[in-house]
């Protein structure tokens, strides 16, 4: 039977509220302070119910199993937010208005002066849909439904703005025009030569091989990358090609799956990875392990696949490697430092949409090849490679003395 009423939270939570406000820089309330718990990503619904007396545990956990797991996190990162700020006001959780959310708008648009910093219009636009889920899986009235905070929110979006930065776009043969011209600068071909520089790590070099070239033929987001499994992988057929078949992505979480073409240089880095590991099942991509200390050889690699957030790291690590060794041509360390700091896990879908559009293939292709739903995601990562070759441009050349 399910416990619907939860008098008092856990000395757990009451830690962990008290952790809250120490990283706050503000002084944890005397009686523990349940309701500004942080909530754990293991015992959320519990965590919900506990903040909220009277909440119903079985429907809280009900809609937070039809979550992704990223959607979870980001919640969970939001209501952080939203309570220090209700910390600061001197207020609970629970006892919040619309005036309350309307001075958090203000705070996070740098309307007013706040220690929890600007935000933008995207973000803020995100800790508005949390709060709102908050509140009302909570069974309580959505303090964001109201005409003020609409107001706040349209006036937060009118001084920041609503443009959307994007990840920087790691093309395969960098900022070219022609996709028969050699590689310049910044791309996945500077990047693959960056893998074969440490000559005492070959096999994170394959490792790191495959992820690039899996990355440029698939266009899978990280999540999708890190969640590849060797049994995913079928082929070679007799071209030497392959695919690809991604069980779950972003735009499918009911597991619908979808499959993406595998080229043969991709099949054989597969290969070549898989044999120098020892690996025939479970996760293909994986973290490798060297021995400490003087004798730095291969130990492991790791049974479990990577972490979403080394696929970025990796990028990194292979873009100054890369600029270091002089691979992405001359350049400043300022430069370099810009495409380090630039460069996401999310860099070479962007890459590949901006190369399939100066390919000339049509939006509707990228849509299915590279499963995105959204039309406007695509034109927004192919906006600027669209400026040379648009209406305004050819009319321009067409005039043009």
């Amino acid at each position: 039977m399910i416990t619907k009423r939860i008098v008092a939270p856990p000395r757990r939570l009451q830690e962990a509220a008290t952790a809250l406000a120490v990283s706050a820089g503000e002084k944890g309330d005397e009686d523990g302070g349940g309701d500004f718990a942080i909530l754990s990503e293991d015992t959320l619904a519990q965590d919900i119910a506990a903040l909220f007396v009277g909440a119903d545990i079985g429907l809280i956990d009900a809609a937070l199993r039809a979550w992704e797991v990223n959607s979870r996190r980001a919640f969970i990162s939001d209501v952080r937010v939203w309570a220090r700020w209700c910390r600061l006001q001197g207020r609970g959780l629970v006892h919040v208005d619309a005036h309350m959310v309307s001075g958090f708008l203000r705070a996070l648009s740098g309307t007013d002066v706040s220690p929890i910093g600007e935000r933008s219009a995207a973000t803020i636009e995100r800790y508005l849909v949390s709060i709102g889920n908050l509140y009302r899986l909570a069974g309580m009235e959505d303090p964001t439904d109201d005409a003020l905070v609409r107001l706040e929110h349209k006036a937060a979006r009118k001084k920041l703005g609503t443009y959307q930065r994007q990840a920087l776009a790691l093309r395969f043969k960098g900022d070219i025009d022609d996709l028969d011209s050699p590689p310049t600068g910044l791309s996945v071909v500077a990047l693959l030569k960056a893998c074969g520089l440490d000559r005492s790590k070959r096999e994170r070099a394959l490792r790191d091989e495959v992820l690039l070239r899996v990355a440029v033929d698939t266009g899978c987001r990280r999540s999708e990358l890190v969640a590849i499994e060797i049994q995913h992988v079928e082929g070679p057929n007799d071209k030497g090609s392959g695919r690809l078949f991604i069980p779950r992505s972003k735009n499918d979480t009911e597991g619908q799956g979808a499959y993406a073409y595998l080229s043969p240089k991709t099949m054989e880095a597969i290969s070549a990875w898989m044999r120098r590991v020892g690996i025939s099942r479970g996760a293909l991509l994986r973290r490798v392990r060297y021995h400490p200390g003087k004798d730095q050889g291969f130990d492991c690699v790791g049974s479990g696949p990577l972490h979403p957030d080394s696929v970025s790291a990796i990028y990194k690590r292979l873009v100054l490697a890369a600029g270091e060794a002089g691979v992405l041509g001359e350049i400043s360390k300022q430069q370099l430092d810009r495409f380090v700091v630039g460069v996401s896990g999310h860099s070479i879908r962007v890459g590949v949409a901006q190369d399939a559009a100066a390919a000339g293939e049509s939006l509707l292709a990228l849509m299915q090849a590279y499963r995105w739903k959204d039309p406007r995601t695509v034109m927004r990562y192919t906006e600027k490679l669209a400026v040379g070759s648009g209406a305004a441009a050819r009319m321009a050349d067409r005039f043009a003395d």
